[in-house]
């Protein structure tokens, strides 16, 4: 059986969200909507949520491997405005 090492990195192929996936139910998304950009906590407590991590972490077609460097960049961002 793997063990997942969190915290993990994704991205979307668009680099319109960028992910910090914390553990098996908790994930942050950065989401770029023209040129500001929204920090969203998620706590997943519904399947459609845990799905949905599942997918990131098993790299599915709109999932591309990220780095921690790449999300702060990105979160660095929130804190300039």
């Amino acid at each position: 059986m793997n063990q997942t090492i969190f915290p993990c990195y994704r991205k979307l192929r668009n680099d319109k969200s960028f992910y910090k996936i914390s553990g098996e139910r908790t994930f942050t998304e950065i989401q770029c909507v023209g040129n500001q950009y929204f920090k969203i906590e998620i706590i997943a407590n519904k399947y459609p949520e845990i799905i949905l991590i599942q997918d990131m972490l098993n790299k599915r077609e709109i999932y591309e491997i990220s780095t921690e460097e790449e999300f702060n960049t990105i979160e660095d961002k929130l804190a300039d405005k």
